[in-house]
Formats: structure tokens, C-alpha cells, sequence
């Protein structure tokens, strides 16, 4: 006759195998290599179900810097809100006639269009409409940086010589786009919608990847900072990011990139 196992042993041995189980699906503790580099910079990433964190660079991390058109992110969300514009597909930017580098921004563009090629005077567009209470309450309410707004409605986010612009850390954004994520923004279920589509920028087989870029240029006009934040959706969980770049003639596209590497390494995309 076999001898059944006491008790106590076959409760540890089950705790054993939970934990065993629970360290096998923890992807963030997964092998990760230097996906910044040459760059100065950071890269976090949030398990939005857990709150477990993987923040590549803390020092680095913590560092508050202009969000530069990463805002676009928490301007389309207050817009919607606040009643602005009722849907991504309305046709809310007339182009002024001046003609920009960007050529997609030389013409009229629903508030997708504008996100999706980042057109800087419609979303200042947008940002007045809003107004600077409104604007000034809405990142108030999240704890959206340091908040500053003094330097304009229309330019807080965006920096430039001589300017004071709003700051905030590469956590920070990570935290934030979590927060929205788990509906701990108050935040409508259909803005939180509308910004995913507008977000979607690339689908695997291992999961489908939100973000958006943002650039930074010096007094001489060269870009030294990319951004890049978002979040991820792979094996049925969430992970938010943030990742900023530092160096002469870095921009959002070599933040993407270093995301979009960590995030494959680690079996999310």
C-alpha cells in the first residue's frame, strides 16, 4: 500500500509549485540586454496587473524632463472629456494655409490624423480650445508632473529656448499611462477607446504595441531627446512604458526602437 503524503508536506510542495508557476509568467524579470545604449536615457516598464516594475536606468529615470509630443497622449484624452471634439474621425484642424515641413500637416485632419502624423498646431489648436482652467485642472487631477503651465496654453509641453516647460519623469509617464490603463484616471471608458486607435501602432503574434513618440530639439534646432510611452498588450496582460533618450541628434523614433527591442526580448511583442 503506498503511503500518502502528510499534510504539511503536500501543502509546501503545492506553495512550491505556485511559486515556481508564478516566477515562470513573470516576463519583466526575463533577460533584458543594454537596449539604451549608446544613449543616455531610461526605460520603464509596468506590469499593470501586479505593479511590478523594470526600470532599466533609475537614476535616469527619475530625471524630469518636457514631454514634448508624448502630451498628446493626455491632450486628446482631456479634449474628448471636456467635450472639445465628440470623435477621432471629426474633422476639427482647418489647415491655415502656411505651409510646414511636415507635409501631412498642410491640411485639414480629424483629431486621428492629426495624432497619428503628431501635427504640432493642431493640437495647440486643441489646447486652446480646452483653455488653460480647464487644462491646469485636468493635470492637476492626475498628477501630471509638476504642472506647470505658465509659459502657454498652447506651448507648456513643447520645449524651446528661453521657455519654462512642464516636466516629468520617465516613471512618472509610465505610471500615469498605468494608471489610465486600470481606470484609476477618471478618465470615460470611451476616450480611453478612442485613444487606443488612435495609439495602435504595430501587431505580432505575441501582442499588440501603443505608443506614442515625441522629439526635442536644442537652441541650435538639433534633436537631443526621444521619447517614447505607451503600453503593450501580450499573453492576456497589460504593461505600460515609458523610455526618453539623451544625446546629440536623438528623437522619439530611436526611443521606439529601443522599446520595441526590450519588449520582444522579453517575449511581449
Amino acid at each position: 500500500m503506498t503511503r500518502s503524503r502528510p499534510l504539511a508536506v503536500v501543502a509546501l510542495l503545492g506553495a512550491i509549485a505556485a511559486l515556481t508557476s508564478c516566477r515562470a509568467h513573470r516576463p519583466l524579470d526575463g533577460a533584458l540586454p543594454d537596449v539604451l545604449a549608446p544613449h543616455e536615457g531610461a526605460l520603464v516598464i509596468v506590469d499593470c496587473s501586479s505593479g511590478a516594475m523594470r526600470d532599466l536606468r533609475p537614476s535616469a529615470s527619475a530625471e524630469p524632463l518636457p514631454p514634448c509630443s508624448t502630451f498628446k497622449i493626455w491632450n486628446t484624452l482631456i479634449a474628448i472629456e471636456c467635450g472639445v471634439i465628440s470623435g477621432d474621425e471629426e474633422v476639427f484642424y482647418r489647415w491655415d494655409g502656411k505651409v510646414r515641413d511636415i507635409a501631412d500637416w498642410n491640411r485639414d485632419l480629424s483629431l486621428k490624423e492629426a495624432f497619428q502624423v503628431s501635427c504640432v498646431p493642431a493640437f495647440q489648436d486643441l489646447a486652446r480650445a480646452i483653455g488653460p482652467e480647464r487644462m491646469k485642472f485636468w493635470l492637476d487631477t492626475i498628477s501630471y508632473g509638476d504642472g506647470d503651465t505658465s509659459s502657454g496654453a498652447d506651448v507648456f509641453w513643447l520645449p524651446a529656448p528661453g521657455r519654462k516647460t512642464l516636466r516629468i519623469t520617465p516613471r512618472d509617464q509610465a505610471q500615469r499611462m498605468c494608471e489610465l490603463l486600470t481606470a484609476k484616471l477618471p478618465f470615460s471608458e470611451r476616450s480611453r477607446a478612442a485613444l487606443g486607435d488612435m495609439m495602435r501602432a504595430r501587431t505580432t503574434p505575441r501582442g499588440a504595441l501603443y505608443g506614442k513618440t515625441g522629439s526635442g530639439a536644442d537652441a541650435s534646432g538639433r534633436y537631443v531627446l526621444g521619447w517614447y510611452v505607451g503600453y503593450v498588450e501580450s499573453g492576456g496582460a497589460t504593461y505600460a512604458f515609458a523610455c526618453a533618450l539623451k544625446g546629440s541628434g536623438v528623437m522619439g523614433k530611436d526611443a521606439r526602437a529601443a522599446v520595441e527591442t526590450a519588449l520582444t526580448e522579453l517575449g511581449l511583442l
